[in-house]
């Protein structure tokens, strides 16, 4: 009978989209707010697109620089003259693998930065459209982080100092492979001999808690075999009970199918007008500046300033969602100072705002009180007021039930209200620069109101 019970837990999903929908995102996923993307590979060489020309977003990632330089738009007859005039003609994309030689790279300092930012979470870039592994991918021979360049194994090395650190890890992958000749010419086989092994090696190898998938707008799930695979992933993985997913698993499924919703760059898919109206898991990733993988042209003008990240985060937690920020680091290993700085910054505003970020969730009376710089986040009975600029008057709050007392996170004492039926006014406190938490945003939390 136990041999029977545990063989009915293990094919618990099927392989169909019913099935595979019916295992909900793990909770602990809407919990952990805020991560860390990264992308990196051969594409950190090179690190160049035209950030301040009017071409579309898409068209402004450097890790794209190998499909822009054969790509017959305007976007990429822009990157075309850079290679050539830079490197010549003559000089393929491969040729830069050699450069990619991470030689002052130190992942435990990267997850320091990572942990010192808040961040509960981080994403590594395990293979890029370009198909060059951060692993020694057998799948991948010679074309991967081991058998040339780094000579090391990014995916474990990275995975062990973010584990070690407390932070939860995962790997993004692409199904597709831009120039990869197998892929081109025999879908079926690449899924069958390429794909899916790398993917399970991926999982058996370092049990990550995510799998972000992308690349898949070329085929329909069904052609990827994408609920063959999640089955196996939810059914027999050593991951099988936690591990998290996105829903880029098919042309037809974003925004639609898998787990999470993804949202880029503030572009919502699938049938979604709205992401912020949407009761499903989801997360927003985007660059810090305009492209995820380091881009060397980029300027201040391009970045986000730490009070717009900060910003950015509330917006996106007080609407249900998770925030994915992406750093590129430079080829050489080095995650560039100012993206330093701004996820430092983050981590400072956290220190004190963290309680009204993780493990909140979205607060229904928040439609009924919208106020210009205002959000709301909730966690048990508590409330949020989370203000993105420093409030000149009265806040008012319209639904609020019974409340013990109003305060401000990381200024001591209570802040004073007025109350009239179900509405309350908060009474902004005057600060000092000696009392002031903060220089970017502020959090007023109203306690046992809900």
């Amino acid at each position: 009978m136990v041999l029977i019970t545990q063989s009915a837990f293990a094919q618990k999903y099927e392989s169909n989209w019913e099935s595979i929908n019916s295992r909900p995102t793990p909770e602990w996923f809407e919990d952990i707010k805020f991560g860390i993307f990264i992308h990196w590979g051969v594409y950190s060489v090179p690190a160049w697109a035209p950030a301040n020309e009017d071409i579309g977003v898409y068209a402004k990632y450097s890790e794209w620089y190998w499909w822009r330089i054969n790509e017959d738009s305007k976007a990429g007859k822009m990157f075309r003259d850079y290679h050539n005039n830079m490197y010549g003609k003559d000089f393929l994309y491969q040729d830069f693998a050699g450069d990619f030689k991470a030689e002052h790279w130190d992942p435990v300092q990267w997850a320091d930065v990572f942990k010192r930012s808040g961040a509960k979470y981080v994403m590594l870039t395990s293979k890029h459209h370009e198909g060059f592994t951060l692993w020694p991918s057998a799948q991948s021979w010679n074309w991967n982080s081991v058998d040339i360049g780094p000579h090391r194994d990014i995916c474990g090395d990275l995975s062990k100092a973010v584990k070690d650190a407390g932070l939860q890890m995962g790997f993004y992958y692409s199904l597709y492979e831009w120039y990869n000749p197998t892929y081109r010419n025999n879908l079926e086989k690449y899924v069958d001999n390429h794909m899916i092994p790398q993917m399970k090696d991926l999982v058996t190898r370092y049990e990550p808690d995510f799998l972000w998938t992308d690349g898949e707008w070329d085929h329909p799930s069904e052609k990827w075999k994408s609920t063959e695979f999640l089955a196996w992933l939810f059914n027999e993985s050593p991951v099988k009970e936690n591990i998290c997913i996105n829903d880029r698993w098919g042309k037809e499924t974003r925004g639609k199918l898998g787990g999470y919703f993804t949202t880029e760059y503030g572009h919502v898919y699938g049938d979604v007008d709205d992401i912020n109206q949407v009761a499903h898991p989801w997360e927003e990733c985007r660059g810090i500046g305009t492209s995820f993988g380091y881009n060397q042209v980029e300027d201040l003008n391009n970045y986000l300033s730490s009070k717009a990240c900060i910003d950015l985060l509330i917006e996106k937690v007080s609407g249900g969602g998770n925030l994915l920020l992406d750093i590129g680091p430079t080829a050489d290993g080095r995650i560039p100072v100012i993206q330093q700085q701004r996820l430092l910054d983050i981590g400072a505003w956290l220190d004190i705002n963290g309680e009204a970020i993780f493990g909140t969730r979205k607060w229904e009376g928040a439609e009924n009180n919208k106020q210009d710089n205002v959000y709301f986040t909730k966690k048990g009975t508590d409330l949020y007021v989370h203000c993105t600029k420093f409030p000149e008057k009265s806040i008012e709050i319209k639904g609020i039930n019974g409340l013990s007392k109003v305060s401000m996170l990381g200024v001591d004492g209570n802040v004073k209200f007025k109350k009239s039926g179900k509405t309350i006014k908060i009474v902004v406190p005057s600060l000092s620069p000696v009392t002031n938490p903060s220089e970017h945003a502020w959090v007023f939390k109203i306690e046992n109101t809900l």
